[in-house]
């Protein structure tokens, strides 16, 4: 069942999906649509999830649900990781690489493979106060405090 994202509670649950170059107006359009879809029939052991979405910056897909309602369980987490690849192979991108880091650049959202990040981190082409996004947060409260914050307040520290 959709529920408008910003009317989930804090405590939700939250998987994100990192896009590897930015989605135009257009696809975002598409992909929302898409979700929609995918959030309605979205279920659990036959039990609809309480579920949701929001697309952040044309780059990052954020899934919700709330666990208070029901909980997402193995199939239905694997349901939604089929929905992402369904994306990836429509779109031509990749969501779901855990290996990838992006991180403001000035206004801009940059893109680089965690390789790159480490060697860009010990030429000192970034540094510990470089914004990037912790995509390791798990429910909307962690999301909201600690999503966009310096690589010093993340994973990304041990570079540094």
């Amino acid at each position: 069942m959709y529920i408008p994202f910003e009317n989930l509670p804090e405590e939700s649950r939250i998987w994100i999906y990192q896009s590897n170059r930015k989605f135009s107006d257009d696809e975002v359009t598409e992909i929302e649509n898409d979700l929609i879809a995918f959030v309605e029939d979205w279920s659990a052991h036959g039990t609809s999830l309480e579920a949701s979405f929001t697309i952040q910056y044309n780059r990052f897909i954020i899934l919700a649900v709330n666990q208070e309602v029901q909980q997402a369980t193995g199939c239905s987490i694997d349901k939604s990781v089929e929905f992402i690849q369904a994306l990836e192979q429509k779109y031509k991108v990749d969501l779901l690489d855990k290996m990838n880091v992006t991180y403001r650049q000035g206004e801009y959202i940059t893109h680089k493979s965690l390789l790159d990040f480490k060697r860009m981190a010990k030429e000192k082409a970034v540094s510990s106060n470089t914004i990037v996004f912790n995509n390791l947060v798990n429910t909307i409260e962690e999301w909201k405090e600690s999503w966009e914050v310096p690589a010093a307040e993340s994973w990304h520290s041990r570079f540094f």
